[in-house]
């Protein structure tokens, strides 16, 4: 037989269950990622109403836990509304696009070690593939088309460019996350997720490949579209974005969609770079049974808890960010650090660091880390923008608030205002236009 042919020891374990306890563990993940979601959007709402000193939801339930259960049915009951100008078939079809790839995400991801589940020794996991994640990544590309169609089909101008701006983040953070994933697979040899985990035995990724680490964190909040990366729902800007013209049940299957998402991701870099289910270190110095039995899942979901609530800090602590400033940050700052770190840990793993070779290990990892340094330095140098040097040439001449044109005039030369206001005086030209000039009030007095 040849080497492609044998069984990957690895994955011996996965393809050899019941079809009733696959069933039961795709309903198990199901009820379990439901249930989260309940419970996440609960305490996204008591986590920022303790940082902005308010009280939070306390009423439905002790501490208020049953507030997320008396949306839903509100949502539930609430009339289903459908714009006359919407494509109806893909109107309807969006939200379960959207929602149906954050569930199927959940199927390669390693929860636990090998269990004895009902009478049947298996892992807590549904299944595992050589690719992984790579099929993580594919499914998880998926959703972005439910946001996309929900957004042209519903027949608004608000809600076509919430799905535009959503396909162009998806587009920008997906090629990050792929390159921050690339010294992953690099140093455990694999592309299974279980297999990842093991590689992790000694030392996380997250501190070995702490660049990577930062940059997957970073873009995993712009694709889940949450704040301070939430432009495609921008209230001030775009009503609610996508999902503007949507009511009732499918507005809530895009509610899910997200917030499965934000477990989903935090699931994911758990795996991928917090050791998965792997008990802290030391833990198992002092219990031998923590990394045994179902005590890991305290563990993964622990971990994963603390991903969430680094997202509800984000969103109660930072203000959006402008929609070019976000797409600067991805094309011109972590795509190019990912390529960067990407090259030097290739280069690590690939030469021979051996000393009839001349090269020595430590030298090389801190020429490696003083280039990142500078590439990173580099792209934080502020730049004169043209904009700034004619207004510098503009000086204090008389601005014409319709020069740009109507309805959105420009900024004045001199940039925004600082301060207190100067006195203005609305003077008509000619052509029935106002100007506006501050120092026409100077004179009159």
């Amino acid at each position: 037989m040849l080497a492609a042919d044998l069984p990957d020891p690895g994955l011996a374990a996965f393809g050899q269950d019941p079809w009733w306890v696959v069933l039961l563990k795709a309903v198990l993940i199901f009820v379990v990622l439901v249930v989260l979601t309940l419970f996440n959007i609960w305490f996204e709402r008591r986590v920022v109403a303790r940082m902005q000193h308010r009280v939070g939801p306390n009423v439905h339930g002790p501490f208020g836990l049953l507030q997320s259960l008396a949306d839903g049915v509100k949502l539930a009951l609430k009339e289903d509304i459908i714009p006359k100008a919407a494509d109806k078939v893909v109107f309807i079809l969006a939200p379960v696009i959207a929602v149906v790839p954050a569930f199927v995400t959940w199927a390669v991801i390693p929860l636990g070690p090998e269990v004895n589940f009902f009478g049947h020794r298996t892992p807590l996991q549904l299944t595992d593939m050589p690719v992984a994640v790579l099929f993580m990544l594919a499914i998880a590309s998926i959703g972005i088309y439910g946001i996309v169609l929900g957004g042209w089909s519903s027949g608004s101008t608000y809600s076509l460019l919430g799905g535009l701006r959503s396909s162009a983040q998806m587009i920008s953070y997906e090629v990050a996350m792929g390159l921050a994933l690339v010294a992953v697979f690099l140093y455990a040899g694999s592309m299974s997720t279980s297999e990842i985990v093991a590689a992790q035995d000694r030392l996380w990724f997250g501190l070995i490949l702490a660049p990577s680490f930062v940059i997957y964190v970073i873009s995993m909040i712009g694709e889940t579209n949450r704040a301070p990366f939430d432009l495609p729902e921008a209230e001030g800007e775009l009503v609610g974005g996508f999902h503007t013209e949507y009511s009732s049940l499918k507005f809530a299957l895009f509610f899910l969609a997200e917030y499965i998402n934000l477990a989903t991701v935090s699931a994911i870099a758990t795996t991928l770079f917090l050791g998965g289910w792997a008990a802290p270190w030391g833990v198992e110095n002092v219990w031998e049974g923590a990394n045994s039995g179902y005590w890991p899942l305290l563990w993964f979901f622990g971990k994963v808890f603390i991903f969430i609530f680094l997202f509800v800090w984000l969103r109660g602590s930072l203000p959006r960010m402008r929609y070019d400033q976000f797409m600067a940050l991805g094309w011109k700052i972590l795509i190019p650090v990912a390529l960067a770190w990407t090259v030097a840990v290739a280069t690590i793993r690939v030469i021979s660091l051996e000393a009839e070779n001349g090269i020595n290990r430590t030298y090389l990892v801190a020429a490696i880390a003083v280039l990142l340094v500078l590439t990173v330095g580099l792209m934080f140098v502020p730049e004169r923008k043209d904009d700034e040097r004619d207004a510098a040439e503009a000086g204090d001449e008389p601005h014409d608030a319709f020069a740009g044109g109507f309805p959105v005039p420009p900024m004045p030369a001199g940039g925004a205002r600082r301060g207190a206001a100067e006195p203005l005086s609305f003077t008509h030209a000619p052509g029935g236009r106002t100007t506006v000039t501050a120092s026409a009030e100077e004179n009159h007095e």
